[in-house]
This record gives C-alpha cells, sequence and structure tokens, in this order.
C-alpha cells in the first residue's frame, strides 16, 4: 500500500514546478510494483485502473520495467472488468477510510482538536458535512487549515484566498562580490561515467 498524504499531494501540487496528481498516482503505482518484484514476486500480468489517458500511461509502464516480461493492461473502470482491480480498489477504500477515521492531528498545538472533530463527512465539496468542517475548521489565516485537507483542491484554495493573508517572503539580496560567499561549485566533483566516458 502507497499512501498519498494530503500534505504531500499539495507540497508537491503547489511548489514552483506542480507535480500533479496523475504524476503522483503513476509514480505511486511504480513504487508498489517494484515493491511487488523486491519481493521476490513474479509479475506477468499488471492490470491497472487508469489514472490518465490509458494508451500513454501503459507505454510509460512498458518504458519503465522494460526487459521484465511484464503485461500492462491499463485501462478506464478496470476495476469493474478485472479481480486484481476489484480487490485493490477495495483494499484502498477500506484503508482510506480507516486512515481518514482514525486520524491523529499534528497540528503542534497540545490538545489540538478541530471543531466537528473527526465529522468531516466524505471530504467531497458537495457533501454538506464536508463543508460546514471546512467552514469551521479554516483556524489560521497564515497556515489554513489542519494538515489533514489538500491545499490544492479547489474548496481550499478558494477558502484560503477568502479568508486568509497574503505573505511575502522576502530573502536578503546576495552581494556579488563577497569574498568569502562559497560559490556551489566549489562543493561539486566530476564524476565520470563509465558506461558513455562522459562528465
Amino acid at each position: 500500500l502507497r499512501v498519498l498524504h494530503a500534505s504531500e499531494i499539495s507540497r508537491n501540487m503547489l511548489r514552483a514546478e506542480p507535480y500533479n496528481l496523475n504524476a503522483m498516482s503513476h509514480d505511486a503505482a511504480i513504487q508498489m510494483i517494484y515493491a511487488v518484484l523486491d519481493a521476490g514476486v513474479k509479475i506477468s500480468t499488471c492490470y491497472i485502473d487508469t489514472v490518465g489517458l490509458p494508451d500513454s500511461y501503459r507505454r510509460k509502464l512498458d518504458k519503465e520495467f522494460l526487459g521484465r516480461n511484464i503485461q500492462f493492461v491499463v485501462e478506464k473502470k478496470a476495476d469493474a472488468k478485472y479481480a486484481p482491480c476489484s480487490a485493490a480498489s477495495v483494499i484502498a477504500k477500506v484503508s482510506r477510510d480507516s486512515i481518514v477515521e482514525t486520524w491523529k492531528w499534528s497540528e503542534p498545538q497540545p490538545g489540538f482538536e478541530p471543531t466537528n472533530g473527526n465529522d468531516y463527512g466524505s471530504g467531497y465539496p458537495s457533501d454538506p458535512r464536508c463543508k460546514t468542517w471546512m467552514e469551521h475548521n479554516f483556524s489560521d489565516a497564515v497556515f489554513g487549515f489542519p494538515d489533514l485537507v489538500r491545499f490544492s483542491w479547489g474548496p481550499a484554495k478558494d477558502k484560503v484566498k477568502e479568508s486568509g493573508v497574503t505573505v511575502l517572503w522576502e530573502a536578503e539580496e546576495e552581494d556579488e562580490g563577497d569574498a568569502n560567499q562559497s560559490k556551489m561549485n566549489g562543493f561539486l566533483q566530476s564524476v565520470v561515467n563509465t558506461k558513455s566516458g562522459r562528465q
């Protein structure tokens, strides 16, 4: 099982060069396939319920596992067609529900407990319980919500824009002529690639 926590998704999707949810999902699946292979299991066929375009995802997997003789079946709604995908879908949902139901708050305040506690509903914006929880738990104008919330999610982003404050992080200007300032390449060394002979 590879869990993508809300805080990990937020960090990845909100960085300067976003790492989108489809790419994270693909990479998580690749990590799980490697874990199975590393455990000594031979995989002849791997069924995957696609995220994104099935053909490009299958090509990505074929390239990643070239020479391992794995046939990848990548389709939309594969969980309704293939038993391994159905089982994985059930495991994913039960695991997600268990994680969410037993969520331990990581916020630094001792005894932190959000309004309505863990009664956040399904996590979908159409769910009235989720909407109520979101309305009552925008707890900090700078940091927004507890880290259970995915900040890259539309309703969370909208609430931060509406109720948050803009923070401008300023860096000190670097003096180009500072003789004591070390250059980054002073810490690096050349390594010769033995296959290509290139540096």
